[in-house]
């Protein structure tokens, strides 16, 4: 049994009838950590207000562990937890208040399910008489899980749950998810990072509403055909500029400290090296990469576009 499907959702908004999500089909196993991956306004939050049953969906039907997202919103809000992308706890009250206020909401205890969320509380349980508005990032972040798991969920949602936080409370939280997923729990989780989606099991990458793949991330990168190439010089915006504007390469754009970019069936890395500088270029470099999950992020885009 999948626990989560959607067949062709749609979401439409407003009088202007902008379309935020797009007869979005897919379907995640029980037990999975699945990704989905995409920038602002991909359609993540929306699928996943459709999913915890915030939002109705203009067409289209959506499932979780079996039951209806229209017909059976009670019995789906009592068996998932959501973490929204905004910290939204109680700031005035403490940690321990915040957790007890949410386990009394699903009729249960912090201590009934304390080894649920042991891992993570324990982290917490230092700061317990301190107000949740007072804490770290990190902190809110943790806290905010504790308060989702607190009920024993069979689904949880998290939506952008890394956003804004340090690149070290990032690794611990996925860390925490994979203690999770082992005991069970099938995690849903939307991303703009996609150094991320390597640690779910399967992802779904999304832009402007609409699915531009669903894989393994291992597989969405072995079915990247083509050839790319990274370069580097001595001024890298006078690079973009001449990358773009010569008749060799086909597509070019910017990646961290260098340039990604396809060779058109003319082209070649001596004859490319030779053209910049002409172009007054210097410490010119020019390699064959292995592709990550950006790049092909980016070519499913362009092909779409």
């Amino acid at each position: 049994m999948q626990a989560v499907i959607l067949d062709t959702v749609s979401k439409v908004y407003g009088k202007d009838k902008f379309v935020a999500v797009d007869k979005v089909s897919l379907e995640v196993k029980k037990g999975e950590l699945f990704g989905l991956i995409g920038p602002d306004g991909a359609g993540k939050t929306s699928i996943f207000r459709i999913l915890t049953t915030l939002l109705l969906p203009s067409s289209g039907s959506a499932s979780v562990d079996g039951y209806d997202v229209v017909k059976d919103y009670k019995s789906i809000r009592a068996r998932v937890g959501y973490m929204p992308g905004r910290f939204s706890l109680y700031q005035d009250l403490s940690v321990e208040e915040n957790l007890a206020f949410f386990a009394n909401l699903f009729n249960t205890s912090i201590e009934q399910n304390y080894k649920l969320i042991e891992g993570i509380y324990v982290q917490l349980e230092p700061f317990n008489t301190r107000k949740a508005g007072q804490l770290s990032g990190g902190m809110k972040q943790k806290l905010a899980l504790c308060c989702a798991l607190i009920h024993q969920p069979s689904v949880l949602f998290l939506d952008e749950p890394t956003t804004g936080v340090d690149a070290v409370s990032r690794k611990e939280f996925w860390d925490m998810l994979k203690q999770l997923k082992e005991q069970g729990i099938t995690i849903m989780v939307s991303t703009p990072y996609m150094d991320e989606a390597n640690r779910c099991d399967r992802i779904a990458l999304m832009q402007s509403g609409q699915l531009l793949s669903v894989d393994r991330p291992a597989d969405v990168i072995s079915a990247y055909s083509k050839k790319i190439f990274s370069a580097k010089a001595n001024n890298m915006i006078k690079l973009l500029y001449a990358l773009r504007a010569s008749a060799q390469v086909s597509t070019c754009y910017a990646f961290g400290a260098a340039h990604h970019f396809h060779f058109r069936e003319t082209g070649s890395p001596f004859a490319l090296e030779a053209e910049l500088k002409q172009a007054g270029l210097e410490q010119i470099e020019i390699e064959a990469i292995t592709p990550g999950i950006e790049d092909c992020f980016i070519d499913l885009m362009l092909q779409k576009a």
